[in-house]
């Protein structure tokens, strides 16, 4: 199938707006790449260093310079619910890379948060700088010369683009992802959504409250909602750098199993290939990133991959905007509804087709570039296919050939909407993206008056004093990445959605985040100029009429003399947490557009 006129024409952009930095970046990974084992530079005592801890059989195996050994980046950590399962991980694969002929070494550690623990408190400032810090995390595991290829174990929201970025310094490297598995589905999203509203209007106590998020959040395992860890593993499988059909396969089961030892099987073919075209750098590239952008698009993902998707192509030389994400989406149809934008979670995504039908969909209606490099060679084709297990092994079999639920997911004919979730918005006040993929069409244009809060919690108190009821547009500056680390703002969702129930018209402006999971209340994010450089954000004052479009992309403010006015300034309390360690970095931090990060 032919690709789309408008995907073919923003990959030439990308391409040709790219064409030095990628061509500098592969020249690099054609510099570092071997033929033969790394570790082979390595002295003696090197070497003997490398393998000092391992046992003899491992020893001698990594002494000779035939046998292919692998370094694990792991992100474990048992506070994540979704990280609990790679506790053991190391042990079993490393039983695996022996059957295979190979050695596997756990090579580090990166750190992994949980947003879900930190939400509206201050550790979530840390949130989004610990990208980059798990990418220098990477790097300094690989960096040993003891390796041949890497196999990364991460899931959420940061990881998996930090991951990529440190593996994507190492582009010499084959590498391959391995995923844990969503918690099977605990209570229904519509109940967890109810308790949670019902506790912001005060009708039930924390006790309630706490038992309905622990039958949520239940055991070992990624959290069901499509937020950015589940649209972390849709990237991965989309831009083959995972197994097909392995995202959303659940912990503790045969099929996990088999599927953890086939990744280890693949990446040591791909390994003894000696094939430069295998390598992570050569493999991740223009095409590449934009079936991630396309994948995002139909599936209703996070927000949060506006920042981490050019964070992820600036480390292998290619340069996105956030108009290609904007022109993709006007080609791209959403066809999935997973919550927050349905009531399904990724459990019964996957089963009425998952990822196999959804590549299906759009490969066959030309809407992915299927001539590309994956761990498994060329094609995206192969990854339509459904994994199964015979006797141990993983054998592919056909996948679904049409939806068993279209109210989860959707032919590309029959879309739930025939464009993408993601729009640009510009205007006086800068640029900013917006998720509409589960706003209702009436809520897509809002004028109102705006009420400036300084944080969440500003917000939250004017809410339970009921001086909120009526139309208004929030807005919270100074949640930016130069000031805050731009923390996701969800205290704020279930009172915006009871207002929004209650018949008010309200959206939400800020300079930091709304993403994972944002839902129904039409919230313009990431904002830049952010208010702590003089953005026009930090100017806007109760009672000034902001119009908020949707549908023509427009952010206004018809303040009289708006932009003449002096910028408002707020002290940033930073000595608690950990963040004061961050505060020299700050100022390195670039917008949202660019990964707001300092790589």
């Amino acid at each position: 199938m032919q690709i789309n006129s408008k995907i073919q024409e923003v990959t030439d952009r990308i391409i040709k707006r790219s064409e030095k930095a990628r061509v500098a970046y592969l020249n690099k990974v054609e510099a570092n790449f071997k033929p033969l084992a790394y570790r082979e530079g390595l002295s003696c005592g090197n070497l003997a260093h490398g393998f000092a801890a391992c046992d003899s059989h491992d020893k001698k195996t990594i002494s000779s310079s035939a046998s292919p050994n692998i370094g694990l980046i792991s992100a474990y950590n048992d506070m994540l619910s979704a990280h609990k399962t790679y506790e053991n991980y190391p042990t079993f694969l490393r039983k695996f890379a022996n059957e295979f002929g190979g050695t596997l070494q756990m090579a580090g550690a990166t750190p992994a948060m949980c947003d879900g623990v930190t939400q509206g408190k201050e550790g979530m400032d840390l949130s989004l700088l610990s990208r980059d810090i798990i990418a220098f995390s990477t790097a300094i595991a690989l960096s040993h010369d003891m390796f041949d290829g890497a196999m990364n174990l991460g899931i959420c929201d940061k990881i998996v683009p930090g991951l990529i970025i440190g593996n994507l310094s190492f582009g010499h490297l084959p590498s391959i992802f391995v995923p844990g598995g969503p918690m099977e589905t605990g209570i229904s999203n519509e109940e967890k959504s109810h308790i949670r509203q019902l506790f912001a209007e005060g009708k039930i106590g924390r006790q309630e409250l706490l038992k309905g998020e622990a039958d949520s959040y239940h055991s070992p395992g990624t959290c069901t909602f499509y937020g950015t860890a589940n649209s972390n593993q849709m990237l991965m499988e989309i831009m083959g750098l995972q197994l097909p059909g392995s995202s959303f396969v659940n912990p503790g089961t045969p099929l996990r199993e088999a599927l953890n030892k086939e990744a280890v099987r693949v990446l040591i073919d791909n390994i003894n290939a000696r094939d430069i075209n295998r390598t992570i750098g050569f493999s991740f590239d223009e095409k590449t990133v934009v079936n991630g952008i396309i994948g995002l698009l139909a599936s209703g993902g996070s927000t949060n991959h506006t920042l981490h998707l050019p964070a992820m192509a600036k480390a292998a030389g290619i340069h996105i905007t956030w108009d290609d994400f904007s022109e993709l989406s006007s080609v791209v149809p959403l066809l999935c509804r997973i919550y927050p934008n349905g009531a399904a979670d990724v459990n019964h995504f996957h089963a009425a087709g998952g990822m196999g039908f959804l590549i299906r969909t759009l490969l066959e209606n030309g809407l992915l570039h299927e001539d590309v490099n994956t761990i498994l060679g060329k094609g995206l084709s192969k990854y339509t296919k459904e994994p199964k297990i015979n006797a141990g092994t993983i054998h592919y079999v056909e996948g679904a050939v049409k939806s068993l639920n279209e109210e989860i997911i959707r032919d590309v004919k029959n879309p739930f909407s025939p464009q993408g979730g993601i729009k640009v918005l510009k205007g006086n006040l800068g640029t900013c993206v917006i998720k509409t993929s589960a706003v209702e069409d009436k809520h897509l244009v809002i004028e109102a008056e705006a009420i400036v809060f300084d944080d969440q919690d500003d917000f939250l108190n004017s809410f339970k004093k009921d001086e909120l009821n009526k139309d208004f547009i929030a807005v919270i500056p100074f949640q930016g990445p130069k000031f805050k680390g731009m923390p996701e703002l969800h205290k704020l969702t279930p009172s915006l959605t009871i207002l929004l129930k209650r018949g008010f018209k309200v959206a939400l402006v800020t300079d930091g985040r709304m993403s994972g999971a944002s839902g129904k209340v039409l919230s313009a994010i990431h904002l830049y100029p952010e208010a702590a450089e003089g953005g026009l954000i930090s100017k806007i004052k109760t009672g000034d009429r902001i119009r908020l479009d949707a549908i023509s992309g427009e952010l206004i403010c018809y303040a009289n003399e708006f932009e003449q006015r002096e910028a408002r300034s707020i002290p940033y309390q930073n000595q608690s947490h950990g963040r004061e360690l961050f505060e020299k970095i700050r100022g390195l931090i670039n917008n949202g557009e660019e990964g707001a990060g300092i790589i």
